[in-house]
Order: C-alpha cells, then sequence, then structure tokens
C-alpha cells in the first residue's frame, strides 16, 4: 500500500534589510519590502543598515549655547571657532575651553565664509546687530567704517546677515532689504557699492542669502551668482563686474518653496541644494519644472516628515544641511522644540534614516570630521560608540511584507537576522510586527554575549569568541505571529560596539485564503 503525498507545511522567505531607508511618503501597505516605517540612529548603507556610532565632548566649559561653529581654512593653518553668547572661542584643540577670542557681541548667529585675497586668506562673520567680524589667520578684527587696518565704508557693517564670495568678490545681504553690497575685486575691504533688487522681485520680501553655483551654462563651467529671498524667488546672474551692465547679466527669476533659515543651502558636488518648505531641493532641478511637483526634492521619500517639521518648527533657529563626505551623508538638521534631530541622506543611494539624542544646534565640517554646537560645549560627531556616555538607542520597523500571498493568513514561527558585529555582548530586541501595527512590542534583548571575547595568550582556539573584528551572528529566534502581512523591528541599546544589519530569515506556516 502506497503512503499519500505529504505536502510540506513550513515555509521560509529571506528579505533584505531596510537599505531603501526610512519611507515616510508610501502607504504603509504599499512599501517596498526593503523601505523602512521609521529608521531611527541606523544609517542605511549600500548593502546592510549600520548603527550610527555616537559622540563625545571636545570642548567644554562653554557657557550659553553655542549657535555658531565655523571652520577657518588657509595654506598653512586650519583653526576652528565657536560662538555662544556675546563671545567667540578657539575651539581648535580638545578640552576646556580657553579666553575669548572676541567679546562684547550681541548675537552668536553668525553666517561665515572664508575668502582669499592677495593679502592672505580670511574668515568673515556677520550676524545683522554687530560690526562684521574679520579674522586673517592671526588676529580678529571688528570691520567698520573707521577700523584699521581694514575698513568698509558706504555702508554700515552692523547690518550685513549674509555674505558670499562671487568672482573674487565679497558681497554682503543687507538685513530686512533686498540689497546687497559688494567689494572691489581681491577685496576683504574699501568701498562698498549696492545692489538694489527692489524692483526685480515682484513677491517682495527681503533677501535671506547669496550663494554661487557652478554649472555649463552651454558655453563651459561657469559661477552664477544667486540671490534668494524670504518668499522664494531666486534670481541668477552670471557675469564678472555688478557695476557694468554689459558684463553682469540676469539669466532669470525662478519661483521655488520658500527658505527655511537663514543657513539654507549647501553645495553638493556642483550643484546647490536648499532648505525649503517643499524639502530639500537641488536647484538645478528646481529651476526645470514647477513647485507641484514633489518628485525633484532629495527628500521626496520622507516629505511627509518634512513638511510635518517645517509647519511645526521652521521658524526655530538651527535648520541647517551639511554634507558629510566621510560617510557620505547628508545632514539635515531639523531643530524641533526640545528634540533636536537630524535627517540624514546616503548620498550614494538616496536613502534617508533619522538620527536623535544629538542636541545640535549647529554644525561645520573641520579637518574632514564632523562637529556641532550645543548647550555649553562642541562635540565631535561619528566618535566612539556611546551619544556623551549614554546608550546608542535605536529602533527600526522594516516595511511589511505580505510573503508573495496578499490574501492568505500565514503564522510566523521564527526569524533569523544576519548581523554583523565587533562586539558580540550586544543585545538586540526583536519583534513581529503583524498586519501593519505602527508600534509592534519587542522582547528583551533576544540574543547576547555568548561568553566573553577571547584575548590572546588565554583563550582556547576554535572555542573561544575572539573580540575586535567582525563576525557574522544568524541565530534563529521564536518570533510568532499570525495575520496576512508582516515586519521585523529590531531596537538595540549599546555603548559597546558596532553593528550592521545584511537580511533577515523567515521561516512562517501559510494558511488558507481569508473571508
Amino acid at each position: 500500500m502506497r503512503a499519500a503525498n505529504r505536502k510540506q507545511v513550513s515555509r521560509s522567505l529571506s528579505i533584505p534589510a531596510p537599505v531603501g531607508g526610512w519611507n515616510a511618503r508610501d502607504p504603509i501597505g504599499a512599501m517596498n519590502p526593503v523601505d523602512a516605517v521609521y529608521l531611527d540612529n541606523y544609517i542605511p548603507k549600500t548593502t546592510t543598515v549600520a548603527l550610527r556610532s555616537g559622540y563625545s565632548d571636545h570642548v567644554t566649559g562653554i557657557t550659553g549655547d553655542v549657535e555658531t561653529v565655523v571652520a577657518y581654512n588657509s595654506a598653512s593653518t586650519s583653526k576652528l571657532f565657536a560662538a555662544a553668547g556675546a563671545n567667540v572661542y578657539d575651539v581648535t584643540n580638545p578640552g576646556a575651553v580657553g579666553a575669548a577670542v572676541v567679546s562684547g557681541q550681541t548675537s552668536a548667529r553668525w553666517q561665515t565664509f572664508n575668502v582669499t585675497t592677495t593679502g592672505g586668506q580670511f574668515l568673515y562673520m556677520v550676524n545683522g546687530s554687530d560690526s562684521a567680524q574679520l579674522y586673517n589667520g592671526t588676529t580678529w578684527q571688528a570691520v567698520t567704517a573707521v577700523s584699521a587696518p581694514i575698513s568698509i565704508t558706504g555702508t554700515t557693517t552692523s547690518n550685513f546677515i549674509h555674505g558670499n564670495v562671487w568672482k573674487n568678490r565679497v558681497f554682503f545681504v543687507e538685513k530686512s532689504s533686498l540689497k546687497v553690497w559688494y567689494l572691489p575685486t581681491a577685496s576683504v575691504g574699501g568701498a562698498a557699492s549696492a545692489i538694489d533688487f527692489t524692483a526685480l522681485f515682484s513677491e517682495g520680501g527681503y533677501l535671506m542669502a547669496m550663494a554661487t553655483w557652478t554649472l555649463d551654462a552651454g558655453y563651459g563651467m561657469d559661477d552664477h551668482a544667486v540671490f534668494i529671498t524670504s518668499q522664494g524667488q531666486v534670481a541668477i546672474y552670471r557675469g564678472t563686474d555688478p557695476a557694468s551692465a554689459s558684463t553682469f547679466a540676469l539669466v532669470g527669476i525662478y519661483n521655488i518653496g520658500a527658505p527655511v533659515g537663514r543657513r539654507c543651502f549647501e553645495r553638493l558636488a556642483s550643484d546647490l541644494v536648499l532648505i525649503t518648505q517643499d524639502g530639500l531641493v537641488p536647484l538645478s532641478k528646481a529651476l526645470l519644472t514647477s513647485r507641484v511637483n514633489p518628485g525633484i526634492s532629495l527628500t521626496d521619500k520622507i516629505q511627509q516628515a518634512m513638511g510635518d517639521a517645517v509647519i511645526t518648527s521652521g521658524s526655530n533657529f538651527g535648520w541647517q544641511c551639511r554634507l558629510y563626505p566621510r560617510e557620505n551623508l547628508v545632514i539635515l538638521n531639523v531643530p524641533v522644540a526640545s528634540n533636536t534631530q537630524q535627517f540624514v541622506m546616503n548620498t550614494i543611494t538616496g536613502a534617508w534614516g533619522r538620527f536623535t539624542n544629538w542636541p545640535a544646534i549647529c554644525w561645520e565640517r573641520f579637518r574632514d570630521r564632523m562637529y556641532f554646537g550645543t548647550t555649553g560645549k562642541v562635540c565631535l560627531a561619528f566618535d566612539g560608540m556611546d551619544d556623551g556616555g549614554e546608550n546608542i538607542d535605536a529602533d527600526v520597523l522594516q516595511a511589511y511584507s505580505n510573503f508573495g500571498a496578499n490574501t492568505s493568513i500565514k503564522r510566523w514561527v521564527m526569524c533569523r537576522p544576519f548581523l554583523y558585529t565587533d562586539n558580540p555582548s550586544i543585545g538586540v530586541s526583536l519583534g513581529l510586527g503583524v498586519d501593519y501595527q505602527q508600534d509592534p512590542a519587542v522582547n528583551t534583548p533576544s540574543f547576547t554575549s555568548p561568553g566573553s571575547v577571547g584575548l590572546w595568550d588565554s583563550a582556547i582556539w576554535d572555542s573561544s569568541v575572539w573580540g575586535g573584528s567582525f563576525t557574522l551572528r544568524k541565530d534563529w529566534q521564536n518570533l510568532q505571529g499570525v495575520g496576512y502581512a508582516g515586519a521585523i523591528r529590531m531596537k538595540v541599546s549599546t555603548n559597546v560596539g558596532q553593528l550592521e544589519w545584511v537580511s533577515t530569515d523567515f521561516i512562517y506556516e501559510p494558511g488558507a485564503l481569508g473571508l
């Protein structure tokens, strides 16, 4: 008598880690399985999702909020400065802060730029209320109409709120106006001349910022002058000499979303990206389409979160975008009240994540590292495995998957995340979301250290777990649930090591069609 055929009951499926990043745009029931409903304190890399590193104190003992951190760079030296309250400090070297190098100011919210002339390399700082400050690599000087050795005549430098260098000329934006001032070529002082754009910008407002935009205009690469108003109008000029109509020509006036904050742009390759009410927008694309096409925004995939942040916190100080090539990241500082966050984008894939628990007010790139200012100190970001002595708390809910059967009920039995780690004592808590839960429960750390890491000359070969290099962990875990769609949630709280998530295997039992 022949035995009856028996069908396999359990099935398996492997799903890559959510390298597609945070998705705050698509319906939760229609996301790509390699996206994430939320992705906090992880970085979506090209092949894995990695726990971010932490931050450490760089300079401490500063009174007040550090609202500006700026680098000075010359051919022979580099310096880092921080402004808080009435003072500016040299924070190049780590440790306790020293005496202020500039004092008696009324605002620490400086806009800054470096400029090189035949006379040397300089750092300019303006804030719209104090006289412009100029650093020559050795000394600081307040620049006024009667100051020495550098002066600016014909205007009042305490009205300068933003500055830029274009075609070897220094330009300053006058606060609460549509006027800019510019200096003679290759000079950081002298008689200032004005350009009044009042008749040019039909929607009024005032100038927020000026930038330099490099692009190919059909006759080779050229630097264009970009003037951005509070109403989201952008005027673009090309040429050389603003005093001559024949050498300073208007390319066009364009409408984009209103800029968010004075520090509203960053250079990304040859393009400019602007922080606007429509998201983080590349200028090259914004000029080719209308505001009704949200797909041009770099933040398109997280636009709901971006829009909410602008609505609730767009007037807060601290909006800033900085490129960090060392980690292939764009960092967008989002100053939500009492809970500043950073939206971070992988510059290779365009995938987004969110950082929390970094209390950054402002950012600066210095000697190829990233620093941020906060209350009472300057911190070095992406340093160490803890957040200023506290655990790094990371949380991710991967996008839901129907496991190839939309209308069939399933019972999940086990899962096996593939994790690279340099410290097997990191505890990982897992949970299974079923049928689009937003906050599925997680268990206690599902797997922790299998024992102490091995030490040379004392550990047993082929028995001990060796520390100091990445090893792959692939432990099966009980993770049960019944439903139509499932997703894994992974939480980590650690200060002892690194972790990278590769993929997850699931074992489940398919059921009948649901009614």
